[in-house]
């Protein structure tokens, strides 16, 4: 995996992280449920990431296991973050996980 495309993984792992925190939160309910909601999405993808994903992996996928993983993995960020921002974020979250994607292929 070059360095770019490395780079470009983690930011976008990040996002989702981000994204599913941040659609927690915007729930309309009170705000310690919006708090506890938050922090457990992030820390189920989390889990789910560092027992399948991550390179360092506990039990890692190959395949098209990998792939779909990664496509709940990411969509779930996409709509998170069609739920808090928009088309717009959707679509430059999408094509940065496509820039990713061809790029991991490219070089591995």
């Amino acid at each position: 995996m070059s360095t770019v495309s490395g780079v470009l993984a983690f930011l976008l792992e990040i996002g989702v992280y981000v994204a599913a925190g941040w659609w927690g939160f915007t729930r309309r309910v009170h705000f310690g449920l919006r708090l506890v909601l938050a922090v457990c999405l992030v820390a189920l993808f989390a889990v789910v990431w560092a027992l399948f994903g991550a390179p360092s992996a506990a039990h890692p996928l190959h395949g098209a296991t990998r792939a779909v993983l990664e496509l709940c993995w990411f969509g779930a960020g996409a709509g998170a973050w069609a739920a808090v921002k928009g088309r717009k974020a959707v679509l430059w979250f999408c094509g940065a996980w496509l820039l990713s994607t061809v790029l991991e292929l490219a070089f591995s």
